[in-house]
C-alpha cells in the first residue's frame, strides 16, 4: 500500500507503532524468517513478542515441511525463552498445499498455544480447517483440468501461490493475472516481472483500474515484454475476457492446473471458465 504509506520505512514504522500499542496483557506473533521484521523484533519495547518461522532462533519453529498431494505436512516446535520447556507436534496435517500456507499454520500454532489449546486440539483444528476463501479456491474442473481463484495481487503472493501450484500438480501451471492498479504495477514492475518463474504459461489481463486513471506505459503489454525479457519461455497477453476461453483451451491439457490472479472481476472469470470450456466443442 505505498498509495498510502509512500515509502516503506514509514510501513515498518507503522507497524512498530502498532506492536507498541497492543495492550499490556496481549502479545504480537512475528515471522523472524524476514530480516526486516527480525529487524523490528530488535526495536520493540515493553511488549511481549512471539517469533515463529523456519529460523533456528523462533520460539516457534516450522519443522519437516512435505508438501506431496496438494496437502501440507509439518511438525512445529515451540519452546519457551522464560521456563526452556519445549513442545514438539509431529506430523500435523493442514488441507491445502503450498509452504507459505504451513508458515501462516505455524503462526496459527502459537496463538493458539499461547491461548491454551492442547496439542491435540491444535492437531484436529488445522486438520479440519476449511481455507480461506479465495486463496488458492478450487471453481471448477473441465476435462482433468483444475481452475483456482486466488486473492493474490502482490509479486511475493503471486509467486507464493504459484510454487504451491506447481508442487501439487505433474502438469503444467498456467497463471492468468489481472494486474490490480496501475500505481501498484508501477511502484512493483521489477518485482511482477520475475514473480511467474513457477508459471509453464502466463496470462496477463488488462489493469483492473480500481478508480485510478492510466498511466503511459504501465499496461498489459508492457508487463508481458518485461516477463519475457527476465528470461520467461511463454508470457501472452490477453486480447479480452471473452477470447479466454479458448486461449485456455488451446494451451491446456489432463493434469494442469489455471490459476486466476488479482483482486479485481477475475474471480468472475475463475468462476466462469469451468463452465465456459465445458460448453466449447470437446478437443
Amino acid at each position: 500500500h505505498l498509495d498510502h504509506f509512500h515509502t516503506f520505512d514509514a510501513i515498518k514504522e507503522a507497524f512498530r507503532n502498532f506492536v507498541e500499542n497492543i495492550p499490556f496483557y496481549g502479545f504480537a506473533v512475528m515471522c523472524l524468517d524476514h530480516p526486516t521484521v527480525q529487524e523490528l523484533v530488535g526495536r520493540i519495547e515493553d511488549r511481549r513478542v512471539i517469533t515463529y518461522g523456519e529460523n533456528p532462533q523462533a520460539d516457534v519453529r516450522l519443522l519437516d515441511v512435505n508438501l506431496e498431494g496438494g496437502v501440507c505436512k509439518f511438525s512445529v516446535l515451540l519452546r519457551d525463552r522464560k521456563t526452556s520447556q519445549a513442545i514438539y507436534l509431529e506430523e500435523l496435517v493442514l488441507p491445502m498445499p503450498g509452504h507459505h500456507n504451513a508458515l501462516n499454520a505455524t503462526a496459527a500454532v502459537a496463538v493458539a498455544n499461547e491461548l491454551g489449546l492442547s496439542p491435540e486440539q491444535i492437531r484436529k483444528a488445522l486438520a479440519g480447517f476449511g481455507g480461506v476463501k479465495r486463496r488458492f479456491t478450487k471453481t471448477g474442473e473441465w476435462n482433468g483440468v483444475q481452475i483456482f481463484d486466488d486473492y493474490g495481487h502482490h509479486p511475493v503472493e503471486i509467486a507464493a501461490v504459484l510454487r504451491a501450484a506447481r508442487a501439487s500438480t505433474k502438469g503444467k501451471v498456467v497463471a492468468l493475472m489481472q494486474p490490480h492498479r496501475f500505481t501498484r504495477l508501477q511502484s512493483l514492475f521489477d518485482s511482477f516481472a520475475t514473480c511467474f518463474n513457477d508459471a509453464d504459461v502466463v496470462i496477463v489481463a488488462d489493469v483492473y483500474p480500481a478508480g485510478e486513471q492510466p498511466i503511459d506505459g504501465v499496461n498489459r503489454d508492457s508487463l508481458v515484454s518485461a516477463i519475457k525479457a527476465h528470461g520467461h519461455r511463454r508470457a501472452l497477453g490477453l486480447p479480452s475476457p471473452e477470447v479466454l476461453p479458448a486461449m485456455v483451451r488451446e494451451i491446456v491439457a489432463p493434469g494442469d492446473y489455471v490459476v486466476c490472479l488479482g483482486a479485481g472481476n477475475i474471480t468472475q472469470w475463475a468462476y466462469a471458465l469451468p463452465e465456459q470450456l465445458a460448453a466449447g466443442k470437446e478437443p
